[in-house]
């Protein structure tokens, strides 16, 4: 129920199964033991590099991300029916009522804009774990906005630096943006708030490996 930053990493452009395996790897070699569940913004080969340290972590791509996905094919002028009508997709019970939503949504959509119903088709394996889980984790899991948030804060951090003489340099004013990002503790505890219900969840329909792996 704690968030935390585990690392910040300098990349050379490239963000391949490779790159990702090493970041993981890192991390676990630090002490993480074990991966519930991965969230991520539909990032090609991070699924692969994860189930390679953690081989029983549920990676789910970012339902906020999928949707953004989907308007950026869309016209203004139908973005708002657009959204309305991928809701029932991913609020559905299950598997099988998304996937008839989804067909709906194809047949009223495809001749106008299919490569939104191919979105869903082509990251659905990634999208199928969210139906599984109760309304507790599905407000926890549905988005990466936390991190879009944190992304904002380095890049403002970084702008207002302006030139930096060399990546260590630019590591450090990264580092100190983190520091000062919660300074009285205010907005930690929310978030323990809110996590509450679906710790609860987590530790029931993972086997108990949640509490058998808390410190």
């Amino acid at each position: 129920g704690y968030r935390e930053i585990l690392g910040l990493w300098a990349g050379d452009g490239g963000e391949g199964a490779k790159y990702w395996q090493k970041v993981l790897t890192e991390i676990r070699n630090r002490g993480v033991r074990d991966v519930l569940m991965l969230v991520c913004d539909g990032l090609s080969a991070l699924p692969e590099a994860v189930n390679q340290v953690w081989p029983t972590t549920v990676v789910q791509t970012c339902i906020v991300h999928l949707i953004r996905n989907s308007l950026r094919y869309a016209s203004r002028r139908y973005a708002a029916d657009i959204a309305r009508d991928l809701k029932p997709i991913y609020t559905a019970v299950n598997e099988e009522q998304a996937l008839e939503r989804l067909t709906e949504f194809a047949a009223k959509w495809d001749d106008k804009y299919p490569s939104i119903s191919a979105i869903w088709e082509r990251s659905w394996s990634e999208f199928v774990p969210f139906l599984s889980f109760p309304d507790e984790i599905r407000r926890v899991i549905y988005t990466t906005n936390a991190i879009e948030s944190l992304n904002a804060r380095y890049r403002r951090a970084a702008q207002a630096s302006g030139h930096f003489p060399n990546e260590n340099a630019a590591l450090k004013r990264l580092y100190l943006a983190t520091l000062a990002l919660d300074p009285t503790g205010r907005g930690r505890q929310r978030w323990n708030n809110r996590w509450k219900g679906a710790m609860n969840q987590f530790d029931q329909l993972f086997d108990g490996r949640l509490s058998a792996n808390r410190v």
